[in-house]
């Protein structure tokens, strides 16, 4: 049975299926659970063996945590962990009916809730990451630091790119910030993607991730990336573009399809992550050669070189990620805001992320 996430469904076509424990071990309607087949389903409901079997019982459930299959129990036997009996008990994520579409919440609870699940079961050693950040707004390095910050499960560096901004500007921020920050100035004219190589060249860390000045990430975003680019088996990781605040409307718009009406899906090989989500190994980073030294398209342009160099690209969920967008001429990635309402399969009032950025 296949042990990832990979090929995670959003809209399942079944309900709730019965895992039970048989002579074989965990078993569905009296056959071993096959991962493929499990996709269509909500979720597995257990139903806890008469006898104590922990070790065989405990690997089992774990597998398919791992697999990204929902699970839900109406209590916890007394040998399951406490961080995954209080998850398997958690039956929130049930509270919305689905409605057979990737647009219901039924479907986004289901989601966070098999994230949830996945990150017991791929445990990863602490990796030391070095967060690579460019910016020409200095008001926005405060916030963003502080999201560094609450990173959990990771070590991490900052190495901070000002473009065309003095370091006098974000000096209060940076020094009140915990982690480790090394800054580099730039003159505005220089393109976007040597100020992040000017900025990368001096980390340290055994992973390098991108990350922009003006979106949101949740508290596990980098341990996410880092548990997908392993268990993938990854060159290069990143998330899913599916939650944006539009600014000037202030409203949040989700989306689970291109704008040619294509399934945008999560848990796939491809050539396409949201750029600020970007994390690679640093021998990687290097080997591709780093960023483009270009002004506009800088991450469209990284991901190109990325592939023709034989790099392995997979998209993990973009639920603990939120992309900030303003007028168009304020972002590189220029796009008018009509078009993003257009791909909303999801709009609300105000800012309304996923719960797994665990806004305050």
């Amino acid at each position: 049975m296949s042990v990832t996430p990979y090929g995670f469904a959003r809209t399942p076509e079944k309900g709730l299926a019965r895992l039970h424990w048989a002579e074989i071990g965990w078993a569905v309607e009296g056959q071993p659970p096959e991962t493929a087949e499990l996709r269509a389903l909500r979720g597995l409901e257990i139903e806890w063996p008469a006898a104590e079997v922990p070790e065989l019982a405990l690997d089992g459930l774990l597998r398919l945590a791992a697999a990204g299959i929902p699970l839900t129990a109406g209590r916890a036997a007394p040998w399951v962990p406490a961080d995954l009996a209080a998850l398997l008990t958690d039956h929130a994520w049930l509270d919305h009916a689905p409605d057979g579409t990737a647009r219901c919440l039924a479907a986004l609870r289901r989601e966070e809730h098999s994230v949830r699940l996945r990150r017991l079961a791929h445990p990863t050693p602490t990796p030391k990451i070095s967060i690579v950040m460019s910016t020409k707004r200095p008001g926005l390095v405060g916030a963003a630091l502080a999201q560094m910050e609450r990173q959990r499960g990771v070590s991490t560096e900052v190495l901070l790119g000002l473009h065309g901004v003095a370091y006098e500007q974000v000096r209060a921020a940076v020094e009140s910030c915990a982690l480790p920050v090394t800054w580099v100035e730039a003159p505005a004219s220089m393109p976007f993607g040597e100020v992040l190589n000017r900025a990368a060249a001096l980390a340290g860390g055994d992973f390098l991730a991108k990350w922009d000045d003006d979106d949101w990430y949740g508290p596990h975003h980098l341990s996410d990336l880092v548990m997908a680019l392993t268990y993938a088996g990854a060159d290069v990781v990143g998330t899913t573009a599916e939650f944006f605040y539009l600014e000037p409307l202030k409203a949040t718009i989700r989306r689970t399809t291109f704008a040619s009406g294509a399934d945008y899906p999560s848990e796939v090989w491809s050539d396409h992550v949201a750029g600020g989500t970007i994390l690679l190994p640093r021998a990687k980073f290097q080997e591709i050669g780093g960023f483009p030294g270009v002004s506009q398209a800088v991450d469209l342009e990284f991901l190109k070189a990325a592939h023709a160099a034989g790099a392995r690209i997979y998209r993990t969920h973009g639920l603990g990620y939120v992309l900030r967008r303003g007028l168009s001429d304020e972002h590189t990635w220029r796009l008018p805001l009509a078009h993003f309402l257009k791909v909303a399969a999801n709009q609300w009032r105000g800012f309304r992320p996923s719960l797994l950025v665990e806004a305050a």
